[in-house]
């Protein structure tokens, strides 16, 4: 389904970097709580279902990309407040993050 640029141009996404890397046991599914910092005193909670493909060193201090602006939602009685980027198929997943070394929220467009 096509979208306009206009539809597309209200969607923020920002670098950020992941701060915390918490375990949520309630969860059904293998998720975590992360805290991403986005710069200027602005951080996220985000709960990822990534955990079954990356290990809480690998996603300590990473910089990713995420979407800010989606309506909250609670996953296991947590709030997840963006949603990281990521490419994935069947088998493999990766967290979008910037090629080359841009600050802590810089905008994605």
């Amino acid at each position: 389904m096509p979208i306009t640029i206009d539809e597309f141009a209200k969607v923020e996404m920002k670098v950020g970097k992941i701060t915390t890397v918490d375990d949520i046991p309630a969860a059904r599914k293998p998720v975590y709580r992360l805290t991403v910092d986005f710069g200027d005193g602005v951080t996220r909670q985000c709960v990822a279902g990534i955990k079954d493909r990356y290990s809480k060193e690998e996603l300590q201090d990473k910089v990713v990309v995420a979407v800010l602006n989606l309506e909250p939602k609670s996953v296991a009685g947590v709030v997840s407040e963006c949603m990281l980027l990521a490419a994935f198929n069947e088998t493999e997943l990766s967290l979008l993050a910037p090629e080359r070394g841009v600050s802590i929220g810089a905008k994605v467009g």
